[in-house]
């Protein structure tokens, strides 16, 4: 199930004795407020007791749902990819290297759970009031006072990422350390498969294929087959190496192995190839 919105910005709350929602995903991202009760929150096969005051950061990479052990109040501020990019030009350049849809995508923000000390603790609750107050009696979503109501929220995750010593970078590799390190390990198919290389990166492996095809305009798959059957083409086209040395190097089980993908990828053998390569 995968809950969709439109609006770039919105306000939810609602009280409960039993969660109305299933496991579910979102099209957009979501900060979950309790204003109070207790439980446990459930997000991609961890769990973690919740109570009042608590914050959660849910993205659209996300699955999650509420186990209420006692009556809570929730609040939702939702909001979509183009929220805070139609704001950009408001947002202050500390910002920029980590925006908060990268915060929000931060694995590292989900798996412990954010503690806000004095003052930041009510002053975090006062915000999600204020916000959702404001919302009771005018259009939030080009309002820029709700804005940067919105951002003080992410000032306050910063500074309680800081306290609890958590890397709170954008959460995305480099270009050229992800693609460097393809090209380095393209030996060792076990290392660039996308369970240890996202890990790596320590980025979400449902998050890696859609970040890897927006930033390189072609499929991780699509690019690692690419580069790899250059790389082969090249031993073939030298002539220095067998078929079995060439499997070995590639971590191939085998030579027929080899030869299989190769067909596969070019529509000949690699012996047909080196021929055609001859003439």
């Amino acid at each position: 199930m995968k809950r969709k919105q439109f609006e770039p910005l919105e306000i939810d709350t609602f009280e409960a004795l039993e969660y109305p929602f299933p496991k579910h995903s979102h099209t957009y991202y979501e900060l979950v407020y309790i204003f109070k009760g207790s439980g446990n929150h459930h997000i991609n096969k961890i769990i973690i007791p919740y109570k009042t005051g608590d914050l959660f950061l849910i993205s659209p990479d996300d699955e999650h749902f509420f186990d209420i052990r006692k009556s809570t109040r929730f609040c939702f501020i939702k909001f979509n990819d183009g929220y805070f990019e139609s704001n950009k030009h408001l947002v202050p350049d500390n910002l920029i290297t980590a925006s908060p849809n990268d915060i929000m995508r931060n694995t590292h923000l989900k798996e412990e759970k954010l503690i806000f000390d004095e003052p930041c603790k009510t002053i975090l609750q006062k915000t999600v009031e204020n916000i959702f107050d404001y919302n009771q009696f005018h259009k939030i979503s080009d309002s820029p006072i709700i804005f940067f109501q919105i951002l003080s929220i992410f000032g306050l995750i910063r500074e309680a990422s800081v306290k609890m010593n958590l890397k709170i970078n954008s959460g995305i590799p480099k270009k050229e350390d992800l693609i460097t390190f393809i090209h380095q390990n393209i030996y060792s198919p076990e290392k660039i498969r996308i369970q240890n290389i996202s890990e790596h990166f320590s980025i979400s492996k449902t998050y890696f294929g859609s970040y890897f095809k927006r930033n390189f305009e072609v499929s991780y798959r699509k690019y690692v087959t690419d580069y790899k059957l250059k790389l082969i083409e090249k031993r073939i086209q030298a002539g220095q190496m067998t078929m079995k040395q060439v499997a070995f190097e590639f971590g191939f089980t085998d030579e027929s192995h080899l030869t299989n993908y190769f067909k596969k990828q070019m529509n000949m053998n690699p012996s047909d190839y080196k021929f055609q390569q001859i003439l």
